[in-house]
C-alpha cells in the first residue's frame, strides 16, 4: 500500500472518530438529565459547552498548523480529547461534564483544521472532491453506529450474567450511571489514534498562499465583507439547526410520546444521520443536474414540512419524519459553505477559517432552545428551528456566486466519465 492512500485511510479513521465523540451527545442528553437532576435549560449547556470550542479554535487552530507540523496537532488534538473524557470518567458530574466537553470540542476542532488540506495533498487535488465525499460517509457511518454502541452498554452493563468487556465496565461505572461508560471507549479510542498517528510518517503540507490562515489583513478585510457575514451566519444556521434536533429530539420523544431514550429514542438519532448520509450521495447527482441555490431551497422547505410533522404529528409519524429531516439537511452544510467560498475572489484559507467558526451555531441554538423550555416547552421552543432553516432557505435566493457549480445539460452525461 502507498504511502498517501494510507494516509487517506488514515484520514477517514479519524473523521469517524471525530464523528463518534461529537455526535453521541444527543442521544445522552436524556441520561445527563436524569443523572445529574438538571433542568431542560441546564442541559442546553452540554452541546454549547462543546460547540462553543469550535467557535474559539478553529481560527486558532489554522495558525497551529503553519507553526508546528500536522502530526504534532493532531496528536495534541486526540491527547486533550482523551485526558478529558478520562477526566469525566473519573470525576463524572455536571461541572466537570461542561469543562470535558469543551476540552473535547477543542480537540476536534484542532483535528477538523487539520485533516482537510492534509486530504488534499495526500489523497491529490483531482480527487479531493471524490475523497471528501467519502469522509463525509465515514464521518456519517460513525454518527449511524455510534447510538448503537450507546444502547448495547447500557442495555448490559449491571444487567444480567456478565461476559467480556461488560464484566470490566460493571466493575468502574455504578448503575446510576451506566452511560458513563462511552467516556472510558472516548479515552482508549483517543489513546489508541494517538499511538496510532505517533508511528505514521505524515508527507510535508505546502499550503497554498490562498490556503494559509491570515490573522492580519485579509482576516479583517474578510470581517468587513457583508457577503462572508451573511455567510458565516448561514454556516451558523445550519449547524445549530441539525444540533437542535440531533440534541433535542430524543428528549422530546421521551416527553411528549413516552420514548424509551436508551432504545428507541437512540435508534431514531442513529436514522436521522444515516438519512444525511443517504442524502449525502443523493445530492451529489442533483448537483450535477440542478443549480445548487433552488436545490437549498427545495431541501430548506422538505425540512420544515419534516419538521413541522415531528413536532406535531403522532408518535408514529414523529419516529418517521425525525429522522427525515436528516435527509433535508445532508446537502445543506456542502451548499452554503461552497457559496460562501465561490462568492469571495481570494483569501480563502482565512475565509475557510471564518466559516468553520460558525459550526459554533451548534453551541447557540440548542441552548436557546433548552433556555426556552423552561418557560414554554420544549416542543414550543423547537420552534426556533423554524428561523434556521428559513435562513438557509433565503441563502437560495440572495446567493450570488463568482462561479455557480457545474450542470449538465442531458441525464445521460451524468453517468460520463
Amino acid at each position: 500500500m502507498k504511502q498517501n492512500t494510507f494516509i487517506v485511510l488514515l484520514i477517514f479513521l479519524i473523521f469517524s472518530v471525530i464523528s463518534f465523540l461529537t455526535n453521541i451527545l444527543g442521544p445522552l442528553v436524556p441520561d445527563i438529565i436524569d443523572s445529574f437532576h438538571l433542568s431542560i435549560g441546564l442541559a442546553g449547556f452540554l452541546p454549547f459547552s462543546f460547540f462553543v470550542a469550535y467557535g474559539v479554535m478553529s481560527v486558532p487552530a489554522g495558525v497551529l498548523i503553519e507553526k508546528y507540523s500536522e502530526k504534532s496537532v493532531l496528536i495534541f488534538g486526540f491527547a486533550l480529547a482523551c485526558v478529558a473524557a478520562l477526566l469525566f470518567a473519573l470525576l463524572p458530574t455536571f461541572e466537570i461534564a461542561l469543562l470535558s466537553l469543551f476540552s473535547i470540542g477543542i480537540g476536534m476542532a484542532m483535528l477538523q483544521v487539520v485533516i482537510n488540506p492534509l486530504l488534499r495533498h495526500a489523497g491529490g487535488e483531482a480527487h479531493f472532491a471524490f475523497n471528501s465525499v467519502l469522509a463525509n460517509f465515514f464521518f456519517g457511518a460513525a454518527s449511524f453506529l455510534s447510538p448503537w454502541l450507546y444502547s448495547a452498554l447500557v442495555g448490559n452493563i449491571h444487567h444480567g450474567e456478565a461476559t467480556g468487556i461488560i464484566v470490566l465496565f460493571n466493575a468502574i461505572v455504578t448503575p446510576e450511571l451506566k452511560w458513563v461508560s462511552l467516556y472510558w471507549v472516548f479515552a482508549v479510542t483517543c489513546l489508541a489514534m494517538i499511538a496510532v498517528i505517533f508511528f505514521v510518517r505524515f508527507p510535508k503540507v505546502e499550503l497554498k498562499d490562498d490556503e494559509k490562515m491570515d490573522t492580519g489583513v485579509a482576516l479583517r478585510e474578510l470581517l468587513r465583507n457583508r457577503t462572508v457575514r451573511l455567510y458565516f451566519i448561514g454556516i451558523f444556521a445550519y449547524v445549530g439547526t441539525e444540533q437542535g434536533i440531533a440534541n433535542w429530539t430524543s428528549k422530546f420523544l421521551q416527553i411528549y410520546h413516552n420514548v424509551d431514550p436508551a432504545t428507541t429514542g437512540a435508534s431514531i438519532i442513529s436514522y436521522f444521520w444515516g438519512l444525511i448520509t443517504v442524502g449525502c450521495f443523493l445530492g451529489l447527482a442533483l448537483l450535477k443536474l440542478f443549480d445548487s441555490r433552488k436545490l437549498l431551497m427545495v431541501f430548506a422547505t422538505g425540512a420544515m414540512v419534516a419538521l413541522a410533522a415531528s413536532l406535531f404529528g403522532s408518535v408514529e409519524m414523529a419516529l418517521i419524519t425525525f429522522p427525515a429531516t436528516g435527509f433535508f439537511l445532508s446537502i445543506m452544510w456542502s451548499v452554503v459553505f461552497s457559496l460562501g467560498m465561490n462568492s469571495v475572489p481570494n483569501h480563502h484559507g482565512t475565509l475557510s477559517g471564518i466559516l468553520c467558526t460558525g459550526i459554533a451555531g451548534g453551541a447557540v441554538v440548542p441552548l436557546i432552545i433548552g433556555g426556552l423550555a423552561e418557560g414554554v416547552g420544549l416542543q414550543m421552543a423547537m420552534l426556533v428551528m423554524f428561523i434556521t432553516l428559513g435562513y438557509v432557505f433565503s441563502i437560495g435566493m440572495w446567493a450570488k456566486p463568482l462561479v455557480n457549480n457545474a450542470t449538465v445539460k442531458k441525464w445521460s452525461d451524468l453517468f460520463k466519465a
